[in-house]
């Protein structure tokens, strides 16, 4: 469209999106009003806020900065508009703006877009150091990246913008054969985490053996961690978090 201008491309989008949720929340008002004929509670309370939310939407604002109250939010939820889903922006920038992104104008344009906006972040990435990046080993990838004086690939960030949006986290079980990563929700208790692995462990959890990630790699070893005060048991109440590395106590 002439030039390089990453917010103008983002309102498009927006726009777009907008115009398909103004279709859809349309259809379901209309469905909505034919069923508060046989004063339905659910549908007389979908058609106040339809209407509310069309009209929003009619001046080209997304669904996501309506204000509503928390059960609304519910609601709102489950008409599955686009413009209420959460956003992660990736930036493509060249090599030379990998280590001090805050300089490129465009990627400054874009955070300061959408500060103003509810569920959004932003992640930095170059396309074509993570094409370069997947012909190399894991020695050559560490000593390219360090090269371009960043320590990891834009990837990784992408994958941990994703989970902090989504607000989730990751706790580990680790054995003689296998370490394995388990997703979870913040918030989320030791009995519920368990659930992760097996519904069984949350019926009959009984305790569970906790030591942090950063814990473990600098003392070493579980045993070493314990020593060293750093392995605790955690009861039912405990909210488990981003690192754990964790052994449930359960009952059959």
């Amino acid at each position: 469209m002439g030039k390089v201008d990453p917010v103008r491309d983002i309102g498009v989008i927006e726009t777009e999106l907008i115009l398909a949720d103004i279709q859809s929340a349309e259809q379901q008002l209309d469905r909505n009003q034919k069923k508060v004929r046989s004063q339905d509670k659910d549908a007389i309370a979908n058609v106040e806020l339809l209407a509310r939310l069309v009209k929003h939407l009619n001046e080209n604002l997304p669904a996501s900065s309506l204000e509503v109250s928390d059960d609304e939010r519910t609601r709102l939820r489950s008409y599955n508009l686009l413009s209420f889903k959460k956003v992660l922006y990736a930036c493509n920038v060249a090599e030379a703006d990998l280590a001090d992104s805050s300089k490129n104008p465009h990627v400054a344009n874009v955070r300061a877009h959408i500060a103003k906006q509810h569920g959004c972040e932003s992640v930095v990435i170059c396309a074509q150091v993570e094409a370069e990046l997947c012909d190399l080993s894991p020695a050559e990838a560490t000593e390219f990246l360090q090269s371009l004086g960043v320590t990891d690939s834009g990837v990784s960030d992408l994958i941990r913008g994703a989970y902090k949006l989504l607000g989730l986290a990751t706790y580990f079980t680790a054995g003689e054969k296998e370490v394995r990563a388990w997703t979870f929700r913040h918030g989320m208790t030791a009995p519920q985490c368990a659930a992760v692995i097996h519904t069984d462990f949350e019926k009959g959890f009984v305790k569970a053996e906790i030591v942090s990630y950063d814990d473990l790699v600098k003392n070493g070893s579980v045993a070493a961690a314990r020593d060293a005060g750093r392995y605790r048991l955690e009861g039912k109440s405990y909210l488990f978090k981003d690192g754990d590395v964790a052994l449930f106590r359960f009952t059959d």
